[in-house]
């Protein structure tokens, strides 16, 4: 997001407690064209924050061509200096899955331990062994970024469109959501690869435009109630924020193309959600 999106998603999170100083905000500035430039980005995001006990993570997204698919995230503890995160791969996301539990440290070297019970040999010479599993903190940053992402990033309707060749880009002629649009979740989308629009009949899909209706809309996701939106600053603003990863947070300013989605939090994930509706 650029600066003047930045300040705003910062603004609508500060009253969580959650917020950047003065000098990581300059700093950010900065850095962030110096990374865009160095690494032939064509924009980069301010991602967000993910608490540590020794350190914060700051982490960005730099998007190539398509703006859904060519992201690569990188991490940061001083908004200056940046390193690049591993690609989230399936077997990753099932390892850390499996083995880092609790906090995040803030050591990207810090190495979670889990022990496993594997089969050695076949019939009557198998043997059960215990081996231990071990797994990068930076593997888990990277696992949890692309989680977050994959389960509540948030756009509204009509933010991005998606050519005929499958390229997703911004939609420049975007003028934003009107304010009756802004108060139903049916207006906003996931930014990821849909899984329910691959489920939908010929005649749900003949009301959809193909070139922006590509993504699917929150007010389909189960449990319901996994989103709070409302409007706020005297209703100019409809803030989003993701009750099952509690620090995320999107926001809209009605008949304006401004949108951005910030998460600011310690990358757990809320499991008592069903509990709690």
């Amino acid at each position: 997001m650029d600066s003047s999106t930045l300040y705003y998603s910062l603004d609508l999170v500060s009253g969580s407690g959650l917020t950047l100083s003065s000098e990581q905000k300059a700093a950010l500035q900065t850095s962030l064209v110096i990374l865009k430039r160095n690494n032939k980005f064509n924009r980069v995001l301010f991602w967000g924050k993910i608490l540590g006990i020794k350190g914060d993570y700051f982490i960005a997204q730099g998007v190539s061509e398509d703006e859904m698919t060519d992201k690569k995230s990188l991490y940061s503890f001083n908004c200056v200096d940046w390193h690049l995160l591993p690609p989230a791969t399936e077997a990753m996301l099932a390892e850390v899955s499996a083995t880092a539990k609790g906090r995040f440290v803030g050591d990207p070297s810090h190495e979670y331990e889990h022990t496993e019970i594997r089969r050695q040999g076949e019939g009557d010479e198998a043997v059960e062994e215990e081996v231990v599993v071990k797994v990068k903190e930076e593997k888990r940053l990277a696992s949890t970024v692309h989680t977050i992402d994959k389960e509540v990033s948030v756009v509204p309707r009509g933010a991005f469109i998606k050519s005929p060749h499958g390229l997703v880009q911004t939609n420049r002629s975007f003028e934003g959501l009107s304010s009756l649009e802004a108060g139903k979740l049916s207006y906003f989308l996931h930014f990821t690869e849909p899984q329910k629009l691959k489920k939908k009949s010929i005649l749900e899909l003949a009301d959809l435009n193909p070139s922006i209706d590509f993504l699917d809309p929150l007010s389909e996701d189960i449990p319901k109630g996994s989103w709070s939106l409302q409007f706020e600053r005297g209703s100019t603003v409809c803030v989003i924020r993701s009750m099952l990863w509690l620090g995320l947070t999107s926001f809209h300013v009605p008949m304006t193309p401004q949108h951005g989605y910030i998460y600011m939090g310690d990358g757990l994930k809320n499991l008592d959600l069903p509990f709690m509706l």
